[in-house]
């Protein structure tokens, strides 16, 4: 199968020269906001909970620290995280939907909300059931292996191998069917004529071990999630799923380089509200996160995390055109598979 879809398309509209290490911008994208903003009539007159549908150690556990300790050092308001992990994010979501749009509780979520809209139209649509208050985060996604691997050493030996293994290689995964990894893979065996079985982790703690003590032969994720163990030399890259080697990769090959036509999808992380939150609130947790975006705490660790490789900063209206048009662009994909859309 041959899907040419550019999931995020012009919400995203990223070109190959994006990808290199020196697009951090000379201005952050908040700057113009002001330094301050007071409190509507004493808002927030306590802490304030994060829900995060996932665990700890993931993408998801470590930017929701990042964004908490970004916002409660700009405000002084202390966020509490609970993490409630499980099917790929409906867990966290459920839990979230069910509390009062008071402008207390906020929630960190990824694309998978997005996704799990597309394909079931009874899902929470995160542009319309939820205020976004900032994207933060926008990435790409690699293949990896673990380092001292001698069954394979690139992504060219990796393929034969598994080839060889009749269905019997393993790569660790999420686990919700349709999620931008899923669709990935499926797109990565398609055109390669792999059979992998994926093996599923909704925390990212063990999934990253099951690499690292091999119960699996290779693993999907986004480097910043896995910078301590390409840091340590543990895991290695083989295989970068963009058009184009980002400068800071230039030694990994890419889609075009490894002869796969397919427009790669993108991961995106953003906090979010209630809709029906009053109005004066939401205000103020806009400024908030969307000011904490800019802090130096936060930009540390977003390009830490290699996520100043591509623009990751979307505001309310961004966000919204962002997620809609993932949305509809998961149908298209969606359809093209074959899964039943609802």
């Amino acid at each position: 199968m041959n899907i040419k879809k550019t999931l995020l398309g012009a919400a995203i509209a990223v070109t190959a020269a994006t990808f290199t290490a020196g697009t951090a911008m000379a201005a952050c994208a908040t700057d113009a906001l002001p330094g301050e903003m007071e409190k509507p009539d004493g808002f927030p007159a306590r802490a304030l909970s994060m829900i995060v549908p996932y665990g700890p150690a993931g993408g998801s556990g470590q930017v929701a620290q990042a964004m908490a300790e970004a916002v409660s050092e700009l405000t002084g308001v202390s966020i509490n995280r609970d993490h409630k992990p499980g099917g790929s994010g409906t867990v966290g979501m459920t839990a979230y939907m069910a509390t009062p749009a008071d402008g207390y509780t906020v929630l960190e979520h990824i694309d998978d909300a997005s996704s799990a809209h597309a394909l079931d139209s009874s899902r929470p649509n995160p542009a319309e059931a939820l205020i976004p208050l900032v994207t933060s985060q926008i990435t790409f996604s690699q293949i990896y292996i673990r380092t001292k691997e001698d069954r394979y050493t690139d992504w060219p030996s990796f393929v034969e191998w598994v080839k060889a293994q009749g269905g019997k290689a393993t790569i660790a995964n999420v686990s919700k069917e349709g999620s931008m990894e899923r669709v990935t893979m499926k797109f990565i065996t398609d055109a390669t004529g792999m059979e992998i079985q994926q093996i599923s982790f909704d925390k990212g703690a063990p999934r990253y071990g099951a690499l690292a003590g091999g119960q699996v032969d290779a693993l999907f994720e986004q480097p910043g999630d896995v910078r301590k163990f390409l840091d340590s030399g543990m895991f290695k890259p083989i295989l970068t799923i963009l058009k184009e080697r980002p400068d800071a990769f230039s030694d990994v090959p890419s889609l075009t380089d490894a002869g796969l036509d397919f427009d790669p999808l993108f991961r995106f992380r953003g906090f979010y509200v209630k809709a029906g939150t009053p109005d004066d609130r939401v205000k103020w947790l806009q400024w908030a996160f969307q000011k904490a975006y800019c802090g130096e705490g936060y930009q540390a660790y977003n390009e830490s995390k290699f996520m100043n490789l591509i623009d990751s900063f979307r505001d309310t209206d961004g966000s919204k055109e962002l997620i809609t048009n993932t949305i509809a662009q998961y149908r298209d994909v969606y359809k093209s598979m074959g899964l039943e859309v609802k």
